[in-house]
């Protein structure tokens, strides 16, 4: 499976130090079906745990989710922050999730060349289920 953030969540995530092995387990809990909220055309929200601290006081992230072959972490949240995404909110990110899972090889190589996404690494080489 291939992981990924996009440019805007990569910044997000140095910014609050959220390490990729977090975000790697996180993608390993919804592949055991441990999934928060599935809004729909491989769109999902997952609770994740803020350094030194539990998921429920930590982050919600958006997720475009394609079992066993893509994820993309789109955006980042503090509950302390928002509650919840709004209608409008879900239906953007709805369309930005079926963008991005149906990006072909060249595609998603052409983002990442680009800086638009960046592959999330475990320990060097791809990370594979």
């Amino acid at each position: 499976m291939q992981i990924f953030k996009t440019k805007w969540f990569a910044r997000f995530a140095r910014k609050e130090g959220i390490e990729d092995q977090t975000l790697i387990d996180a993608i390993r809990e919804i592949s055991s079906g441990l999934v928060d909220a599935d809004y729909g055309g491989g769109l999902i929200k997952k609770r994740i745990a803020r350094d030194g601290g539990g998921k429920s006081g930590g982050y919600r992230s958006i997720i475009a989710y394609r079992s066993e072959t893509r994820t993309v972490f789109m955006y980042c949240f503090a509950k302390s922050d928002k509650a919840n995404l709004s209608h409008s909110e879900v239906t953007a990110y709805k369309t930005a999730a079926s963008l991005y899972l149906g990006f072909n090889t060249a595609q998603i190589a052409e983002a990442v060349k680009k800086h638009e996404l960046e592959e999330v690494l475990d320990n060097g080489p791809k990370v594979q289920k």
